[in-house]
């Protein structure tokens, strides 16, 4: 017979979740125990496995549902938006704005999605190609010099990537730099850098 979900259920979740990114981005994957995450969740192993079966579970849903709500969130905001410049420039905000919101979770991204099987690592990289291609089309659609072809289609992308995600490595959202203003200093550097003949 199935469990049946407090009232509550959703909220201790995302609860979970968000306490194991950030043991996760400071201890590693591999150097948090379960016991760890019962003791910042102020729970007990027991009730960790009423929400997810394993350690591994959790990262999944971590790195899966990080990734999702990235994605989704880049295409609302392109929906509305027409120029390719302007669609550029939105993108690189609601990348950069976005893992300002959930840093531990992009750290954990970078540096664990190896700790997943096989399978859940091929799922998520799916929807991590899905954010690339939106990125790709738009480059090509701004490359008014022809800079990109299909050898160095992946190359363009990957550096605007670099610049955004592994920022979270060290950059500090709280710092003298706030997010969106980080996001318009890569946009204009990259997108000027890229356009200009």
């Amino acid at each position: 017979m199935a469990r049946t979900q407090s009232q509550n259920y959703p909220e201790v979740r995302r609860n979970i979740l968000k306490k194991a990114a950030a043991l996760f981005a400071e201890k590693g994957y591999s150097g948090t125990t379960i016991i760890d995450l019962a003791t910042a969740c102020a729970s007990s192993r027991g009730a960790l496995y009423h929400y997810f079966e394993s350690k591994e579970e959790i990262l999944f849903h971590i790195l899966d549902e990080h990734v999702e709500f990235l994605f989704n969130s880049i295409e609302r905001t392109l929906a509305d938006i027409g120029d390719p410049l302007e669609q550029c420039r939105a993108l690189i905000s609601e990348m950069v704005v976005r893992n300002a919101e959930s840093v531990h979770e992009q750290v954990v991204l970078l540096n664990h999605l190896n700790q997943l099987n096989p399978k859940q690592q091929r799922g998520i990289i799916a929807k991590q190609r899905k954010i690339t291609e939106l990125a790709s089309d738009i480059l090509i659609r701004i490359d008014q010099q022809h800079r990109i072809t299909m050898r160095t289609k992946k190359i363009y992308t990957m550096m605007l990537f670099g610049i955004i995600n592994y920022t979270f490595t060290w950059y500090d959202p709280k710092g003298p730099v706030g997010p969106q203003e980080y996001a318009d200093i890569t946009a204009d550097l990259f997108i000027k850098g890229f356009t200009t003949t």
